[in-house]
Formats: structure tokens, sequence, C-alpha cells
């Protein structure tokens, strides 16, 4: 299922709401979808599909094993991160890496400053395209040092590295038979098995179920 950018107007009384306003009230309209202000656009992603949550559940072992999950940092699944390249700009990535002391860093709408961040890791869905080009630019804007996708539709992993104004300096693509070990710079040290990730998340037919 696909990300879909949302139009208004939408209104409260003789006011029009801010786009924070309405990003709150599509999260009561629809629980369980993922709300995001990407480039000043509102949009909506729907829950995921089976695979994917298969998927971020085991690809959150590798980083528990290297022990990011407590002391000096934590492995979180949707935690809102604010954007610096927008006035209402924020991104839920689907993992994030961050310093145990984030919740001391919470800037609006329950989201945390980037600078908390030491790795965000999405996984495709129909929104591809937001995963590989909008979130990439909003990510290295952000200065996240460390951005991975599992990209589902074109089977491979990309590891991006070196934040710039536009994107990431470094952007690596890696395929099925390769093992990953991820920067240091996330707190311990996490390879990742691409065949194996990419196995995990695949979405199977109805006769493979």
């Amino acid at each position: 299922m696909s990300a879909a950018a949302v139009e208004g107007p939408y209104t409260h009384g003789h006011r029009s709401l801010t786009l924070l306003e309405q990003a709150d009230q599509l999260m009561e309209q629809l629980p369980g979808h993922r709300v995001e202000i990407l480039g000043g656009v509102l949009t909506v992603t729907p829950p995921p599909d089976p695979a994917h949550a298969k998927g971020l559940s085991r690809l959150r072992r590798p980083f528990i094993a290297a022990g990011l999950d407590g002391g000096e940092t934590e492995v979180l699944e949707g935690l809102g991160l604010w954007l610096p390249d927008g006035p209402e700009d924020f991104a839920i990535p689907d993992l994030s890496v961050v310093d145990a002391d984030f919740q001391d860093h919470v800037i609006q709408f329950e989201c945390v400053d980037p600078a908390s961040f030491r790795m965000v890791l999405e996984i495709t869905s129909g929104n591809y395209a937001n995963d590989l080009r909008k979130k990439v630019a909003a990510y290295g804007a952000a200065r996240v040092p460390v951005y991975v996708i599992l990209d589902r539709k074109h089977n491979r992993l990309h590891v991006l590295t070196e934040p710039i104004e536009d994107g990431y300096g470094s952007h690596r693509i890696h395929v099925a038979g390769e093992k990953v070990t991820l920067p240091e710079s996330i707190g311990g040290e996490v390879t990742l098995d691409v065949a194996q990730v990419l196995e995990d998340a695949r979405r199977r037919s109805p006769r493979e179920a």
C-alpha cells in the first residue's frame, strides 16, 4: 500500500488548521496509519503489510544483540523525528537508534531533536519513492549520521552516510550474498545479512502462506 499526500482544506470554525493540527486530526481519524509532514506536504501511509511487520521485527534483533537497546542508546520503532527543513515537518522512521536521553530532547508534537538520532531505517512499501528520495534529502538535511533503507521493490539494501544539505555524501547499495557492517558510530557493531533481511520482509503470495 502506498503513501498518499493529503489535501485540505481542514478548518476549525472559521480558521484553517495548521499542518500539525491536520496531522493530529488524521491520527485520530486513522488509527494505525503513519502520518508525516515531508517538505511541507502532509503524507499518510496505511498500516504495514504482514511481511513489513515481520521484517521490521527481525531487523531489531542484530541491534539488540549488539547491546544497543539499553545503556547509552535505545532501539525504537515509530519515534517521531523533527525535521529542520520546514516549519512543521516531521518524519516517523520505521526503526531508530537514538541516544538514551532522547526524551529530554522533544521539540514539538512529541517529535525528538534529530541530534539524538544515530541511525534511522526504513522498509519500503508502496511509498518507496518517499524513502528513496524525499527522506534521503530530509534525513540528510537533519544530519542523521546513518540512513538504512531495505528496498523491497528492487531487492537491495541501501546504506547512506556522511549527511549533507540535500542528502548524503556516501550512498552504498548492497545485494543478496553480501554482509554489511554498519558504521560503529551507531554505538556498536551490527552486521546485516542482505539476503536474510530481504527474505524476512518478502511479501508472499497466498499459496506460500
